[in-house]
């Protein structure tokens, strides 16, 4: 079994370089969340010279569209969405100094070019396993875009997020090292 890395969403940036596709990580720290609609948002605001409702720079971003949260807890269901829906959004972000973006399936080329171009990374989150994502969430905050609900943006703090590295800074890309493993295997 590999190695489970500890990393703190602050230190990804840096940490981006050592970390290669297929690595286990448990995140830590602040992450925002940002969906279809409040990427288009994001990108209008950036088109207008606006300030964003976080600093894109050394950011974390996760695709995901949480649930209420229950009584007592502090977010409800919190899995990733379908990452592909970003692609277009994805580069002009990373250009301006996102670290790192969390969700689920592959990337478009383009994605992955300004990943390595950007020395970024991609993390990939169990899909179908929002509550118990759900659990390594020790806070959530609205911070815009209240108005489209669950796809507001938010920012949250990861308590040992577990994560795989999908798409690495070298060009290292699960998706399709797993292909080729899994048609070798067959």
């Amino acid at each position: 079994m590999s190695e489970i890395l500890e990393i703190n969403a602050k230190d990804l940036k840096e940490r981006a370089m050592t970390l290669s596709a297929g690595d286990k990580i448990l995140l830590s720290g602040t992450v925002y969340t940002s969906r279809d609609a409040a990427h288009k948002r994001i990108m209008a605001m950036i088109e207008k010279g606006e300030k964003l409702p976080f600093d894109i720079e050394n950011a974390v971003i996760y695709y995901a569209g949480p649930t209420p949260a229950p009584e007592g807890k502090a977010i409800g269901s919190c899995g990733p969405t379908t990452s592909g829906r970003m692609d277009k959004f994805a580069p002009k972000l990373l250009d301006m100094g996102l670290s790192a973006m969390i969700g689920k399936g592959e990337r478009s080329q383009e994605v992955c070019d300004a990943i390595v171009r950007n020395k970024a990374v991609y993390l990939c989150a169990i899909g179908g396993a929002g509550a118990l994502a759900s659990k390594c969430i020790t806070e959530c905050e609205v911070i815009a875009f209240e108005d489209l609900g669950c796809e507001s943006v938010k920012r949250l703090t990861f308590e040992k997020f577990p994560l795989v590295v999908a798409n690495d800074c070298n060009g290292g890309d699960i998706f399709k090292t797993g292909r080729q493993t899994y048609c070798r295997i067959k």
